[in-house]
């Protein structure tokens, strides 16, 4: 069976809402999910999965929120050669650099073999029902990927 892996960092619920929705997407495609808060897990635990997901949000001008860097740094340590990721999180489109983090970590996937297997997606603060739709697709593009 398939295997997404979804960590997320969220500090109002937003992005762990996201990280849900993108959850119960996959598993209405039959694909078996373990969520994570991002200081519950490593990087390296992405090396058991066939999907491998990051949910953030983006804090104040454009910075990673302080609990997921460590995890962002030890992810560009490691070879995700063969595994299909997405990233999509929650931002503020207040600030010029809306949803920042999402690109950070799109950046470093790419760069450590990852096969992007859906457009990113970017959600301003909770997600509605646009959004939702959006991330029902995003993860069917992502399981679609990996078969």
């Amino acid at each position: 069976m398939t295997l997404a892996k979804i960590v997320y960092a969220s500090m109002t619920g937003n992005t762990e809402e996201i990280a849900d929705i993108v959850a119960e997407a996959f598993e209405n495609l039959d694909i078996e999910v373990e969520i994570n808060e991002c200081t519950q897990v490593d990087p390296e635990d992405f090396e058991d999965a066939d999907i491998c997901v990051v949910a953030t949000y983006t804090y104040g001008d454009g910075e990673l929120p302080d609990e997921i860097v460590d995890f962002y740094e030890e992810l560009q340590e490691i070879d995700l050669s063969g595994k299909t990721y997405g990233v999509c999180g929650s931002g503020d489109t207040f600030y010029d650099d809306f949803c920042k983090s999402v690109d950070d970590f799109d950046a470093v996937f790419a760069k450590i073999g990852a096969t992007k297997g859906a457009d990113n997606v970017k959600v301003d603060l909770a997600a509605e029902e646009e959004d939702i739709q959006n991330l029902e697709a995003f993860a069917k593009k992502l399981a679609e990927a990996v078969k």
